[in-house]
């Protein structure tokens, strides 16, 4: 890929090619590095002329995020925990944050897709796109925005949201990821869908981008094996390996089957959150509401990474509400953590 200064594409160009590794690098020790906040790891300086490669790749990198939030790309940002044990014990919910070599990998692969999707288009290939659709519920984002005094447009429109977002996340950081997380909850989940040469499918409302298919981790997702397949038939100029309604079916059975992963994957984060949780019941903690609907009330806590049920005190709550909750059951191996409501959340 050819980038500009400002971040644009000047062109790109797909081939088969074989990749040498000469590092190997982890991406804390790399992000304090770029951030100014560490020293230089020892598996970068070991390489002659890798310190500038990955400052110049960085530099690419923030360049590519900023145009595209230009184009209306969310600034968002979750608070993800992943459980620490001692032995067998629990000891505490440690939250993953971004950083500058996170975001490195994260800008370029998205850049790369893009690239994918528009090289099978040009090829008259049928694909399979990754899409995140307009948001169903952008009157509760309305709603929602007008709470903290600033106003939207009736229509969606990702870069008037973006704004908010990231006054939002300067005026208050620390209650940022949980504002972040009521507005996901609000745009809804990310699907997979066929795409047909010339079709245009929904793009990505999250990332600003129309076109995106997901390619960069053929050995860990089935859509981007299927997208490698794809590629390798373009460039050796042969017929599509896949029909457009073999990748229809498959578009569907990726959703589904990346459905029910994150499913386990919330479930097992749920037990290691009830366990830790479990000699806390009658506590009061501030929470804010992930998920209202006919299926339930749903609450994160403010103070500890963990969500659960509102079984009592729900009506009248919505996604985005802040409210005081009482601790009063778990069930470590269902994974379940209920609270009731006791009143509006504390200051």
């Amino acid at each position: 890929m050819v980038i500009g200064a400002d971040g644009s594409l000047g062109g790109s160009e797909i081939y088969r090619a074989r990749v040498r590794n000469h590092a190997k690098l982890a991406y804390n020790s790399v992000a304090a590095w770029l951030e100014g906040n560490g020293a230089l790891p020892e598996g970068i300086a070991a390489v002659n002329g890798l310190t500038e490669n990955l400052r110049v790749q960085d530099r690419i990198a923030q360049s590519l995020k900023n145009l595209r939030h230009v184009h209306g790309a969310l600034s968002l940002e979750t608070i993800e925990a992943k459980p620490i044990f001692d032995g067998d014990q629990i000891r505490d919910l440690e939250v993953e944050e971004k950083n500058r070599a996170k975001e490195l990998i994260e800008d370029f692969m998205i850049a790369a897709n893009g690239v994918t999707a528009r090289y099978l288009a040009a090829k008259k290939f049928p694909s399979i796109r990754r899409v995140v659709r307009t948001p169903k519920r952008w009157d509760r984002i309305v709603e929602l925005v007008q709470e903290r005094r600033f106003r939207l447009p009736d229509n969606p429109d990702s870069a008037a949201l973006d704004e908010f977002l990231v006054k939002e996340k300067a005026a208050d950081p620390l209650r940022f990821p949980d504002l972040s997380l009521a507005v996901i909850k609000l745009l809804g989940a990310g699907e997979y869908v066929a795409e047909l040469p010339g079709d245009t499918a929904p793009g990505h409302f999250g990332l600003a981008v129309q076109d995106y298919a997901h390619s960069t981790a053929p050995n860990r997702r089935y859509p981007d094996l299927i997208t490698q397949r794809l590629l390798k038939a373009a460039i050796a100029g042969r017929a599509a390996p896949y029909s457009y309604a073999e990748l229809d079916v498959l578009a569907k059975h990726f959703t589904a089957e990346e459905d029910a992963a994150n499913k386990v994957e919330r479930q097992v984060g749920k037990s290691a959150a009830a366990l830790l949780l479990e000699s806390r019941i009658g506590e009061q903690f501030d929470a804010i509401v992930t998920g209202a609907s006919e299926k339930g009330t749903w609450a994160r806590l403010l103070t500890i990474p963990v969500e659960g049920k509102v079984v009592r005190g729900f009506d009248g709550v919505d996604v985005g509400d802040r409210i005081r909750v009482q601790l009063s059951a778990v069930d470590v191996e269902r994974g379940f953590i209920d609270f009731k409501r006791v009143g509006p959340a504390g200051n």
